[in-house]
């Protein structure tokens, strides 16, 4: 890996509005490139809309859709990342072969150079879950993508690093959701849009357990113990009727935020990517130590779990935990 300068974004997307979604994106694309940025990353679903996703219909969903890489979508993503200098990652929804998928693809100038259909999918019964991990090489480093929910668990982000990632970039649409942990739960739509009036409400509630306070039990974890950079990007405010807090930011191979989304309302943030501190941190150690032999009983079927099918209930089996 070479020096990199990254950048992470959080907007309020529209539910199925693309046209104005993309608009966002080139602005911020387009802003974040002349802070440098060569590569800049979007939230999950940041295209289509995302927890909307679960009020629609099977045909209601295959209208939404896309082809990728042949859909309109892309191919104006491609043209941003052209005009912009830069490599953008932004998701939808993908249609391929029959079967629909929450997609978050990869640009340049020159098209498109990869993308990750989200591993653990629950948004929607019609929508399927993808079936491997994804690493590929642009702006001089191999980068991994997860997305969301994806990196809540360890396994999926040490195996992208065990593939080689250098930089994993971590989509989200997340916090502010109901939970039996101490202190969380959904936000009150009226203090966000009484952000203006009443800051110091609004950064409170995003800040504390239900937003912030939550991401930094685990994410900061997910970089160290791999010793990997961690690009993690969520929207701020309404997005499929619930309020999400934002937050988007970048940490190190240590785990240590090095640029971070504070404000109330969009934005984007830039960091410096330097390669020695991928030799120095722990995570290369860790991995190295492993004891595979150990380790049969991960993959084995736990006779206490019951695995569901079904992405509904799996949703449902996993809400509490998210």
């Amino acid at each position: 890996m070479r020096d990199l300068r990254a950048a992470t974004a959080q907007f309020e997307a529209r539910d199925g509005d693309k046209a104005y979604n993309l608009s966002v994106i080139e602005d911020m694309s387009r802003r974040a490139a002349a802070e440098g940025a060569e590569l800049i990353c979007f939230h999950e679903c940041s295209i289509s809309g995302y927890t909307f996703l679960e009020t629609l219909s099977r045909a209601e969903l295959e209208a939404l859709a896309e082809d990728v890489p042949g859909g309109p979508s892309v191919k104006r993503l491609v043209e941003i990342a052209a005009a912009a200098g830069a490599t953008i990652a932004a998701g939808l929804v993908e249609r391929d072969a029959g079967q629909l998928y929450n997609c978050h693809v990869v640009v340049d100038g020159s098209g498109l150079l990869a993308k990750h259909r989200k591993i653990h999918e629950f948004i929607s019964e019609h929508i399927s879950c993808g079936g491997r991990y994804t690493v590929f090489e642009a702006c001089g480093a191999k980068i991994g993508m997860l997305t969301c929910y994806d990196n809540n668990l360890p396994e999926n982000v040490r195996l992208t690093a065990m593939m080689g990632a250098e930089v994993i970039l971590m989509p989200h649409v997340t916090g502010c959701l109901p939970s039996p942990m101490p202190g969380r739960g959904t936000v009150d739509p009226a203090v966000w849009h009484a952000r203006d009036r009443d800051p110091v409400r609004c950064r409170q509630e995003f800040d504390g357990p239900k937003g912030r306070g939550w991401i930094m039990r685990w994410l900061p974890a997910r970089a160290w113990e791999n010793g990997v950079y961690a690009i993690y990007s969520n929207p701020i405010g309404e997005e499929g009727g619930t309020i999400k807090p934002g937050g988007s930011m970048i940490l190190d191979p240590f785990g240590e935020v090095i640029a971070e989304c504070r404000a109330l309302g969009e934005e984007v943030v830039v960091a410096e990517l330097v390669p020695e501190k991928l030799q120095l941190a722990s995570g290369a150690s860790y991995i190295k130590a492993r004891r595979p032999e150990l380790y049969g009983q991960m993959v084995e079927p736990n006779p206490h779990l019951r695995t569901h099918k079904r992405p509904e209930v799996y949703w449902k089996a996993i809400r509490g935990a998210s």
